[in-house]
């Protein structure tokens, strides 16, 4: 016992020694680990639900009217705005383009065959500034980032103004740091 407590090894420091080693081991792990790991996901664009019936018009009589009772076409997806993520460093960055799609009623942000650099506790806003910046007050947000590649969606609510948002920012709130971005451009004619 004399001798464990002469070289400052007794029972209780190598406890706090194996506790803080796991400490340690796992702060790592939490922090590096999303730099090596990529997860993917390839989700499909919504299909546009139709009407269950095409409204009746008296007197059409043109060979593209449809007839009544029948079902209304779908709408397909419109591109609406669309935007290329960005380089920010080595450490935060991405590609591959973003869109602003409406699919009938329903708008998505989508995340088109993109590649994006992982970090811990990663999310998406849609922003009403430009060049990655933001604010949490005036952005809206759409989720947890659902993987660093891939093809995904985000519903953006019905009720927000896609006026009033001019780019896409993919943030790390374990950090606060801006991990990529798109500027948005809008479509013509749309």
């Amino acid at each position: 016992m004399e001798e464990a407590r002469r070289l400052g090894r007794s029972p209780a420091w190598r406890a706090g020694a194996i506790v803080a080693v796991l400490a340690l081991a796992g702060a790592a792990w939490y922090l590096g680990s999303p730099l090596f790991i990529k997860t993917t996901l390839n989700e499909g664009l919504p299909v546009a639900t139709a009407p269950a019936t095409a409204p009746a018009t008296a007197g059409a009589t043109s060979a593209s009217t449809q007839a009544p009772g029948t079902p209304a076409p779908a709408a397909g997806p419109v591109v609406l705005a669309e935007g290329q993520l960005q380089f920010v460093d080595n450490l935060h960055n991405g590609k591959g383009p973003v869109r602003v799609v409406r699919i009938g009623d329903q708008r998505l942000l989508r995340f088109e065959d993109v590649a994006i650099t992982n970090a811990p506790d990663v999310h998406v806003y849609l922003s009403r500034e430009t060049g990655g910046k933001w604010a949490e007050s005036t952005s809206l947000y759409l989720g947890a980032l659902k993987a660093t590649n891939g093809s995904f969606n985000y519903d953006i609510p019905a009720n927000a103004d896609l006026s009033l948002y001019k780019s896409v920012v993919v943030w790390c709130r374990a950090f606060s740091v801006l991990v990529t971005w798109a500027d948005l451009q809008p479509r013509a004619g749309v």
